[in-house]
């Protein structure tokens, strides 16, 4: 893949994902911060972010979304590997949960 293509394939993704993160936080703010993993601030940033302004931030070379589970336990749990069906999805919400809220300087 050439490095222009990859450009493109990460400004998709950050614009599908910048449009779907402010959706989930006009819809119901709480439960977006949560599964975001993001901060009352930049909730208030994504909420009135103008379509100019989501554009031009999808556009850096830079991926703006990121794995929650930057742990193995979490991975695996994601992966299904051990615990089976609900129980894992409780599982991995609850390790989510504990992990310490983003926020952006």
């Amino acid at each position: 893949m050439k490095v222009s293509a990859l450009q493109e394939e990460i400004r998709e993704l950050n614009l599908a994902y910048l449009m779907l993160a402010q959706q989930m936080v006009r819809d119901d703010r709480e439960s977006a911060m949560f599964r975001l993993g993001i901060g009352a601030d930049v909730a208030d940033q994504l909420e009135t972010m103008t379509p100019a302004q989501i554009v031009k931030m999808a556009s850096g070379q830079m991926l703006l979304c990121r794995f929650r589970f930057d742990d193995s336990t979490m991975f695996g749990v994601m992966a299904g590997k051990g615990r089976q069906g609900a129980a894992s999805g409780i599982h991995a919400a609850i390790i989510a949960a504990s992990k310490p809220v983003e926020v952006l300087a």
